[in-house]
């Protein structure tokens, strides 16, 4: 680590670093300051009384989110320079800042239904307690290592990727006559329901493997071994390996195409944040259910002896709140409207392009 820091610092004068020509947050909170200063203005009737940048003709911002469009009103002549920028940007913003933090808003509560993907996909040290009490053997001298049925989600994700993106779309496009493929956010959708049949399917099978550790006499024993095969296992990861797919590729999509071209950065970084958070989220609700579910002679449903706990009780759980989800997620599109149905290459495209037309940019 202290060598990478080394050598990040030390090839630093070879870096390209365009100058920074705009700071969105900071874009956004002079919308936010400028849209509260002009809360009793009156709306104009006109399209050239809203402050736009240069370059562009007279806009209008969009009705979603009325109330942010006062921030881009022009009160009197002075509050814009000779060359059409605003005097202060504290006291005028553009149409094209206003659309922008209206964009993010927007997309935020579909954001949010996301995050309880992350949430059960962050629970690999169950499986891994599954796996280490089953059978594992593929032959008699060969077992799988316990820890390695995290690979069959990256192996059914890419698969899925391949099989959707060249077999499929090709197919479907064939059949129709026309190019077909399915919008980010259905696929957004169908990856949360993916995810919440994957935790059906893990407690359905967390629950067999119980019953059959009792039967066994393995009450008490956890590193006891079932036997039942731990290949079982590969199905729930598939299903969750499929779910990432149709989820992160679809949510990344989404943000590209219903984000502006200029934050295209946050785009590329709501995902990570929806992991970030489901990663403190799984910690909360684990902790609540071993709290809540443990009592006087009573083991939690995830207590450290796997046969004594109920882990198939905490899987449903995480099913009926992603159910829930699922439901959150269908009201979100309702509110949402029609989404973008933007080719998400050509835009990258387009994006690298601009890039290339950067200051200092070596060509």
């Amino acid at each position: 680590m202290f060598l990478s820091a080394l050598f990040f610092f030390l090839a630093s004068p070879f870096y390209i670093k365009p100058k920074v020509r705009s700071n969105v947050f900071a874009s956004f909170k002079q919308v936010l300051v400028v849209a509260c200063k002009n809360r009793k203005l009156r709306y104009p009737n006109q399209n050239s009384d809203y402050h736009h940048k240069n370059g562009s003709g007279p806009q209008v911002p969009t009705d979603k989110l009325r109330f942010l469009n006062k921030a881009c009103i022009i009160k009197s002549p002075e509050d814009v320079k000779l060359n059409g920028g605003a005097a202060n940007p504290w006291n005028l913003c553009t149409v094209e800042q206003v659309d922008e933090l209206k964009a993010l808003i927007r997309v935020m509560p579909l954001w949010s239904t996301g995050i309880m993907i992350s949430i059960n996909l962050s629970q690999s040290s169950f499986p891994l307690l599954q796996a280490q009490s089953m059978n594992r053997h593929l032959t008699k001298g060969f077992q799988l290592p316990a820890g390695s049925f995290g690979m069959f989600l990256m192996i059914a994700l890419t698969i899925w990727v391949l099989l959707y993106d060249r077999v499929m779309l090709p197919l479907a496009s064939k059949i129709k006559g026309r190019p077909v493929r399915l919008k980010p956010i259905v696929r957004m959708g169908l990856g949360i329901f993916v995810s919440c049949l994957s935790m059906v399917v893990s407690g359905i099978i967390e629950h067999i493997r119980r019953r059959r550790a009792i039967s066994e006499g393995l009450l008490n024993n956890s590193q006891g071994l079932v036997e039942m095969s731990a290949l079982w296992l590969i199905i729930p990861n598939s299903l969750n390996g499929i779910a990432e797919a149709f989820s992160a590729i679809g949510s990344t999509e989404f943000y590209y195409s219903e984000l502006p071209k200029s934050m295209s950065s946050i785009a590329s970084a709501l995902l990570g944040l929806g992991m970030a958070v489901a990663s403190l989220l799984a910690s909360v609700i684990l902790n609540a259910v071993d709290k809540y579910t443990k009592g006087e002679g009573t083991e939690s449903w995830v207590s450290s002896n796997i046969n004594k706990g109920h882990y198939e009780y905490y899987y449903w759980l995480l099913a009926l709140l992603t159910g829930f989800n699922l439901l959150y997620f269908v009201a979100c599109c309702w509110q949402y409207g029609p989404s973008a149905d933007v080719d998400i290459t050509k835009r990258m495209m387009e994006l690298s392009d601009d890039d290339d037309h950067l200051p200092g940019k070596l060509n």
